[in-house]
């Protein structure tokens, strides 16, 4: 029998997936820390066929024990889990050789899937020193954050050229540095060049360098960013605003890998990879004859799409405190604490400058909040006058946070007791819509009348009290 170990100080998660296991036939052994789970590995006659662990625990990290296991078995399979979504958990994951990286919470069946994946795989990765005590430079819990992530984790190795899209204050530098420094080229320089800042006339000397008495004012031999950026990353950011003519240049120098200085002659290698970054649609300036569709297709190679604010509003809370606590620290003062009524109402607001607009909110909080506790009335007065824009519901997302908590609550009767209010809210709202023919409720539902019958039996529905502001009458 395949067998899986499940490694995780919360014997609540490690009750649920051994159940979930156990449903599907699947050999389990669990362990509440990394410590016994490397002393059990010492002593069995054959490894697990995968492991399915969590990071941060008492003792040893799941990193620490991901990277012991690897060492000694490095085809096995390892699915790390964490509570914690932060951007260094998931790329030293994947640069230990995790086969997969699990945020919690997370669906039941997602994970067994990821074990059936595990079990039919053994992928060879190299194992990889980590550093996981520095500060996580970008954070999300949100589906879309952790997409990104995994992103950054599966090309840490990589030297592919890389586009990342997204609006203005998205952080796109903060993922282009992520790339760089979870990188081999990571101990070589980093250079940022803002490409629609600089005028036209300076940015190739800018890019390329030029030499002396290149043209007037060239008194002395200028390095470009190529030529800084040797062996590192170069940063391109507003690439969807460089002009004609240096596009030709630029197209140039990554299809052939060399360059000139402006004014020079010697043919001079580009060891630089290059990101770039946009806010534009650089799709649609190919169709305007504004962007060249061949450099297009050249840097287009890994294209990384970073989520507005306003899709990923369960961020919010987690940001605003991380920037609370950052700015407090950089001005020496204590840090602000925010209250839940003034964190659910910024997560009814647009915040058309993303990220970058939260953090400079955070730090107007640190100075000018009168209390050390933020409530509404001590948001900016532009941000309280602002209309509230309703969040849409993301039902899906609250019926899993009810599942966690009723996980740790009451294991074991979850799924009946989620499964019957589904029903129940379902047969009560449609009786309620066809004012109560049951008949009606069926077929708008999907299902057969003995059905709909058999299920108000079961489910004891109060066909006096429906789901809707209505009064539901009896089928004569």
């Amino acid at each position: 029998m395949n067998t899986v170990w499940i490694i995780d100080d919360d014997r609540s998660i490690r009750w649920v997936l051994e159940k979930a296991m156990g449903r599907e036939g699947i050999g389990y052994r669990s362990f509440a820390s990394a410590s016994e789970a490397l002393e059990a590995l010492d002593v069995a006659a054959q490894p697990p066929k995968a492991m399915l662990s969590d990071i941060r625990m008492p003792g040893d990290s799941g990193l620490t024990l991901l990277h012991r296991v690897k060492e000694r078995h490095p085809q096995l399979p390892v699915i790390v889990m964490t509570a914690y979504s932060d951007l260094d958990s998931a790329v030293s994951a994947f640069q230990g050789g995790a086969f997969e990286y699990l945020p919690k919470p997370f669906d039941v069946d997602q994970a067994i899937a990821l074990v059936r994946r595990a079990l039919e795989q053994s992928p060879q990765r190299e194992s990889a020193d980590e550093d996981n005590t520095a500060v996580p430079e970008i954070l999300g819990q949100a589906p879309s954050m952790q997409e990104v992530f995994r992103a950054i984790g599966r090309l840490s190795q990589s030297h592919a050229t890389v586009t990342i899209s997204g609006e203005s204050g998205t952080g796109k530098e903060l993922v282009a540095r992520a790339l760089h420094r979870h990188s081999p080229r990571r101990d070589a320089p980093f250079i940022a060049i803002n490409t629609a800042a600089i005028p036209r006339d300076l940015l190739e000397s800018e890019l390329f360098g030029h030499e002396r008495g290149a043209f007037t004012g060239a008194a002395t031999q200028h390095r470009g960013r190529f030529e800084q950026a040797s062996g590192g990353t170069l940063f391109l950011d507003e690439i969807g605003d460089m002009p004609p003519e240096l596009q030709t240049r630029l197209l140039r120098v990554l299809s052939d890998g060399h360059f000139y200085r402006v004014g020079g002659h010697q043919s001079i290698r580009a060891s630089a990879r290059v990101i770039a970054a946009t806010h534009q649609n650089l799709e649609e300036r190919v169709r305007q004859g504004l962007f060249r569709e061949d450099l297009f297709h050249r840097l287009n190679v890994i294209r990384l799409r970073l989520p507005p604010l306003r899709e990923r509003r369960e961020d919010i809370p987690l940001l605003v405190r991380h920037f609370l606590q950052r700015s407090a620290h950089e001005l020496g003062v204590e840090s602000k604490r925010i209250s839940e009524a003034a964190l659910k109402y910024l997560q009814t607001q647009p915040f058309p400058g993303n990220i970058r607009q939260l953090e400079n909110l955070c730090h107007w909080l640190t100075v000018m909040a009168p209390g050390q506790t933020v409530d509404i009335a001590d948001l900016p007065t532009d941000l309280r006058d602002r209309p509230v824009q309703e969040a849409p519901v993301d039902w899906a997302n609250t019926l899993g946070l009810e599942a966690e908590r009723l996980l740790a609550l009451m294991p074991g009767e979850v799924f009946d007791r989620l499964t019957h209010e589904f029903e129940r809210t379902l047969i009560r709202r449609a009786l309620a819509f066809t004012g109560g023919r049951r008949i009606e409720a069926s077929l708008l539902l999907g299902i057969g009348r003995n059905t709909i019958t058999r299920k108000i039996q079961e489910l004891g529905i109060d066909e006096a009290q429906p789901g809707a502001d209505v009064t539901v009458k009896r089928e004569a």
